[in-house]
């Protein structure tokens, strides 16, 4: 998910623990087995209750399942919504949700599950299995211009559906009390697909009846209810009592303060005033706050599967240039910018970040190199070099991280305006054909909406997410590339583990030969909360959500 503090953040996972989750998963995909919830409230939560208060510079775009896709919202729309599949709080480990229970044919094509009895939207209306494959399919449909629709592609009927040759997923039939989902092809991720924002529940009748206001009204079967939403200052989450996993969530409400400054609002957290300063410690603050002693308990600093990386929009000139893109890519000091980030980063070289299973540590990539890039230029037809835009969200510190790119290029001769934006505005520019040639994804860079590889192609580097509201931001499509991306996620059997990680790690290296991006860094999750939040690390840096609100309390 492009989302920031670049969506989706994760705990401090080592690698063999994100490859045995990676391999659970695709057990899971091939054990006709039923499991449980897997939500359990903390030992710590010993009194449940109290409001909370969290702070973003920026508003929120949209709470609409099916189309919001940023870091923001993200976390959001997981509490407002359920899902057929979930993540156990903190883990990247999957269980059923809206699912009492699920089986899986041995060919991993066919998909069963039999829904909770008795849950409902928060208009009182009970959730049906009918509501699910309504769900799904209005997140495929073209009409709504959703960025997720690709993650289905598996589902028979997919291709004839997204061509408007259907009315719907064939692949999707229901009755009383199931869901039965038929595929095309194996797909080692299935489970996981179900289980993101893209997959929520949401009534029919609702939808139709508030249209494109649906997002800033939502109703959802999730742990919470949206009470209120003044735009531009704050958003009002309360708890949803109906909820049917009883005794979740804990906290009864949390209010989104919207338009406070970074620094401003970890001052107030300092002050008691905030409890979660949701766009992190400006690079400024943090390294103050780390050394005193008075901000014990206040820092969360936990690795993530995250990578910022330079978009370059391939279907613009000279940008459609791949000598051009290679240059661009040889003229960025990746050292000088993560000193920007007070080292809160490691210099990154393709798109996978070294925890996810498939990363190609002997992999070199394009080597800072300034003369080369040069070289590469003229050899472009372009000795002089060339004028362009960077676009870049306004929060700090992204509009120094954007200067300093201006500065990298400006000394290979590319003179690039900068457009430091909100981040709504960035996604906007993004996801227009043709008005934004370069943008610095941070603030909003790519974290991982599940531990598998092919997370980090779909969307924001494969055939399906360079479209209208897509977050392929370089419109960079490859054929070639994406059926060996389909191959990949084909191989759905534990025994071929790791040959399906060696087939998806080929596909990132060889992606770099076309250069659509740079790959700038892969940065840490830093996370500031008051003294008086309970509960582990992991629910302030989840690996399948930027906060996990179902999780967290107070103390």
């Amino acid at each position: 998910m492009l989302k920031t503090l670049s969506r989706l953040p994760s705990l401090p996972l080592s690698r063999s623990r994100l490859l045995r989750s990676s391999v659970l998963a695709v057990a899971i995909a091939f054990a006709p087995a039923v499991l449980a919830p897997g939500f359990v409230a903390p030992a710590m939560a010993q009194t449940p209750g109290g409001d909370i208060v969290v702070t973003y510079k920026d508003d929120i775009a949209t709470l609409d399942p099916a189309i919001g896709y940023d870091w923001q919202n993200w976390s959001m729309i997981k509490s407002l919504f359920s899902r057929l599949m979930d993540y156990t709080p903190g883990t990247p480990n999957l269980v059923p949700s809206l699912a009492e229970s699920f089986t899986v044919s041995p060919d991993g094509l066919t998909y069963v599950f039999k829904l909770h009895k008795g849950v409902k939207f928060s208009n009182g209306r009970e959730v049906v299995p009918a509501d699910v494959k309504y769900s799904i399919e209005r997140a495929v449909n073209p009409k709504t211009q959703g960025p997720g629709a690709g993650f289905f592609g598996a589902i028979e009927g997919f291709d004839e559906f997204s061509a408007g040759k259907a009315d719907g997923l064939s692949g999707i039939t229901t009755d009383a009390d199931s869901v039965t989902f038929k595929l095309s092809r194996p797909d080692a991720t299935f489970l996981h697909v179900l289980a993101i924002n893209f997959a929520s529940v949401v009534p029919k009748e609702v939808v139709e009846a508030e249209g494109a206001d649906f997002g800033k009204k939502p109703v959802g079967s999730g742990t919470f209810i949206l009470k209120d939403w003044v735009i531009g200052q704050k958003l009002s989450f309360v708890k949803n009592k109906d909820y049917f996993q009883k005794g979740v969530p804990f906290i009864d409400s949390f209010t989104v303060e919207i338009g406070q400054e970074p620094l401003v609002a970890v001052l107030r957290l300092q002050k008691g005033e905030v409890d979660i300063a949701g766009d992190g410690v400006p690079p400024a603050k943090f390294l103050e706050m780390t050394k005193s002693p008075d901000a014990a308990g206040m820092i969360v600093d936990g690795e993530q599967l995250h990578t910022g990386y330079v978009t370059l929009n391939t279907k613009i000139k000279p940008l459609d240039n791949v000598k051009v893109r290679q240059a661009l890519n040889m003229a960025i000091n990746k050292d000088r910018i993560v000193r920007i980030v007070n080292g809160r980063a490691t210099p990154a070289n393709q798109p996978l970040p070294p925890l996810m299973p498939g990363y190609d540590k002997d992999f070199k990539g394009y080597a800072y190199d300034p003369a080369k890039a040069k070289e590469l230029l003229k050899e472009a037809g372009l000795p002089d070099g060339f004028s362009t835009v960077l676009y870049s969200t306004n929060t700090d510190p992204q509009p120094r991280i954007a200067q300093a790119i201006q500065q990298d290029l400006a000394a290979i001769g590319v003179k690039a305006e900068i457009k430091a934006l909100a981040q709504a505005n960035v996604i906007a520019a993004g996801g227009t054909e043709g008005e934004a040639p370069m943008i610095w994804s941070g603030g909003m860079a790519w974290i991982a909406d599940f531990p598998d590889p092919s997370n980090f192609y779909g969307p924001i580097l494969g055939c399906a997410g360079a479209v209208a509201g897509g977050w392929n931001w370089s419109w960079y499509c490859n054929k070639d590339l994406q059926a060996r991306a389909v191959a990949a996620d084909s191989m759905s059997d534990p025994a071929k583990v790791k040959e399906r990680e060696a087939a998806w790690g080929k596909v990132f290296t060889d992606i770099m030969a076309d250069a659509p991006w740079i790959p700038v860094f892969n940065e840490r999750r830093i996370v500031a909360k008051s003294k008086r939040m309970g509960g582990p690390a992991e629910i302030y840096v989840d690996p399948t959500r930027v906060i996990n609100y179902d999780a967290i309390f107070v103390k």
